[in-house]
């Protein structure tokens, strides 16, 4: 995955999308075009697709209209038409409507003695749908600052802002998800990166939104010297919030912790979600007190690139069937950064972690 860098100043949505889509239509355009082709190798018909997407643009529009018009101005400078780049916008919302597997693997410590969090997350898709992705660093209406990593189309999917919170996210499945296309999940991550100052205040927004996917945000923030974090799981049915451990670790992968909600977890055993939480937890004491590299070999442990946690494609598959960790990410709080490798954690260990 090749990863391209915007920095922009302006606080206006749709002069925003303009800009992304001027500069980078040639990727919005291709992102658009593989991903309708991979609903449709899914058996996702072009109506249902265009349906969903229409849905979930009314419910954003209702919910945060400002990310409509930053979805229109993309489509606008790029050339195509809005519900292409709606459709990737509420991807997830689209694979909803088909059974599915996710594989990412988050895991965040907050110091029981002060300190800044410790985080470390694994995005792991398709590399036939995003050859590129964006690394965005945007000013708000309200002047807050964000830096995000995404895919272009999608709104948010890992970043920091400079009120000292940061956001990683995993995809969930559950049985309460439809294809009634709800408030984008993608959304619902920005809006916390652009409004929250805290957990609560994550959970509060997560909350606002009528949502049709789940997902799981670990939300993680530092002030005063001391770190706080929680996972707040998402669902149709509701949401969770999980508090980290005794030792500080907040771990998750792709199935549900809260046990209301894991009832209805319709994960799957391929996505070997359990072996990776499982992996994590084993490891996480070696990952406390580590700069990131250190944190991304010790998230290995002594597996190193064959470690479960490092998702390779099987080329016997077919490619909407080949998944592999397209980047390693950590949040840099204090920094008000992204520390970031495309590929898994043992390349992250070697080569090191570019500072965003």
């Amino acid at each position: 995955m090749k990863l391209h860098t915007l920095r922009t100043t302006t606080s206006d949505f749709r002069d925003r999308g303009r800009e992304i889509g001027t500069r980078y239509a040639d990727q919005v355009r291709d992102v658009s075009a593989r991903y309708l082709a991979h609903f449709k190798v899914l058996g996702i018909s072009e109506t249902t697709v265009r349906d969903i997407a229409a849905h979930s643009y009314e419910g954003l529009r209702d919910w945060y209209p400002g990310l409509v018009e930053e979805s229109d101005g993309i489509a606008e400078a790029s050339g195509i038409e809005p519900w292409q780049v709606a459709a990737v916008g509420a991807r997830t919302e689209v694979l909803a409507a088909v059974p599915g597997k996710g594989e990412c693997t988050t895991a965040v410590h907050t110091p029981p003695f002060g300190g800044p969090p410790e985080t470390i997350q694994t995005w792991d898709w398709h590399d036939s749908l995003t050859p590129d992705g964006l690394l965005l660093s945007l000013v708000t209406g309200t002047q807050r600052r964000v830096k995000l990593f995404t895919e272009f189309g999608t709104a948010a999917k890992i970043g920091v802002n400079d009120a000292g919170l940061g956001v990683h996210f995993n995809i969930l499945r559950h049985r309460s998800d439809n294809d009634t296309g709800g408030v984008p999940v993608h959304a619902v991550a920005r809006r916390v990166l652009e409004e929250a100052t805290t957990v609560a205040e994550a959970r509060d927004i997560v909350a606002s939104a009528t949502l049709s996917a789940s997902t799981v945000l670990t939300v993680a923030t530092y002030r005063d010297g001391h770190a706080a974090a929680a996972s707040i799981e998402m669902s149709p049915s509701g949401i969770a919030v999980v508090e980290p451990d005794a030792d500080g670790w907040v771990i998750h992968t792709n199935h549900f912790l809260d046990p209301g909600l894991a009832g209805g977890d319709t994960s799957t055993p391929e996505s070997v979600s359990a072996e990776r939480y499982l992996h994590a937890r084993g490891v996480r004491r070696g990952m406390t007190g580590r700069s990131a590299p250190e944190r991304a070999a010790a998230f290995c442990g002594g597996d190193g690139g064959a470690a479960v946690v490092c998702v390779h494609a099987d080329t016997s598959q077919p490619g909407h069937e080949q998944w592999s960790t397209l980047l390693t990410a950590s949040l840099d709080l204090p920094g008000f950064a992204l520390q970031y490798r495309a590929g898994n954690p043992d390349t992250a260990a070697r080569e090191g972690l570019d500072q965003f």
